[in-house]
């Protein structure tokens, strides 16, 4: 009796023990980068060939869609192949060619995309969750839809599309951390985030200069050092966003934007 007592308690200790390490690994997903060797083998080399990434996407069908979970696929050119539905699930693309490619409805969660080439790549309704993206190439890429919690500092989405799409933090799973997108630094000019929950978006110093925000939200988002330059703000809610040292010069439909007077910061703004 005693003997299955210690038993119970042992493997009760050790399934609490896992839960919170789960939970601690979860809650640090967008800071994978920490201890992480980037010029090792494993983040760096293609244990496929695009043949092989070819021939899988071939006999994939459309209820056992191609599944790259975990594999290495650094540095391939991937150009132009139709990935739609396919699963990348801690799948490493580090310096990937996916210009053009097609991942609609992809499951990029937890993928390695460090200066990936995702230019003119449509992503419509695809999940990149606690994706690791800085410094990617998504100039004239399509996200409409998709559910963004990735770390993208210093990516470049000139002229792309986030319409419709979340990337905001969903405040009702914080045991999981706060998941959200990070845009730190990007160059968003000319981005098209109609309709999109930029709620609690890390967008400090990024270049926002002639996007359209017609509709989105930005309740609690940070753009301290944003460039806000000739932005369109028609209906976007501004609810506790930090504002501070941003430019905004010019926007279109500020009078119209929600919320406005419930900024912070508001009287460091740089408006000239």
């Amino acid at each position: 009796m005693r003997d299955r007592l210690g038993l119970t308690m042992k493997r009760s200790i050790g399934t609490a023990a896992l839960g919170l390490a789960l939970v601690a690994m979860t809650a640090t997903a967008q800071d994978m980068m920490r201890h992480v060797d980037l010029s090792s083998p494993d983040m760096v080399s293609a244990e496929l060939t695009r043949g092989e990434v070819e021939a899988a996407l071939a006999a994939a069908t459309i209820a056992a869609p191609a599944d790259f979970t975990g594999k290495r696929l650094s540095g391939l050119d991937l150009s132009g192949l139709n990935l739609s539905g396919a699963t990348f699930r801690a799948a490493r693309l580090n310096k990937t060619k996916l210009a053009g490619a097609r991942l609609d409805r992809a499951i990029l969660d937890q993928a390695w995309l460090i200066e990936a080439d995702l230019t003119g790549a449509s992503l419509r309704n695809a999940n990149l969750f606690a994706s690791q993206m800085a410094r990617a190439r998504l100039d004239g890429a399509d996200l409409s839809g998709a559910r963004v919690a990735a770390d993208l500092t210093g990516a470049s989405l000139v002229g792309a599309s986030i319409a419709g799409a979340n990337l905001g933090a969903d405040m009702r799973n914080q045991s999981m951390g706060l998941m959200r997108a990070v845009l730190k630094s990007a160059n968003l000019e000319r981005l098209n985030a109609r309709g999109a929950d930029l709620s609690r978006v890390d967008l400090e110093f990024a270049v926002l200069k002639s996007g359209d925000l017609t509709g989105a939200s930005l309740k609690s988002a940070q753009l301290g050092g944003a460039d806000l330059t000739g932005i369109t703000v028609i209906n976007t809610d501004f609810e506790g966003a930090d504002l501070d040292t941003a430019r905004l010069i010019a926007p279109i439909g500020l009078d119209r934007a929600r919320n406005f007077d419930k900024v912070k910061n508001r009287d460091r703004l740089i408006r000239q």
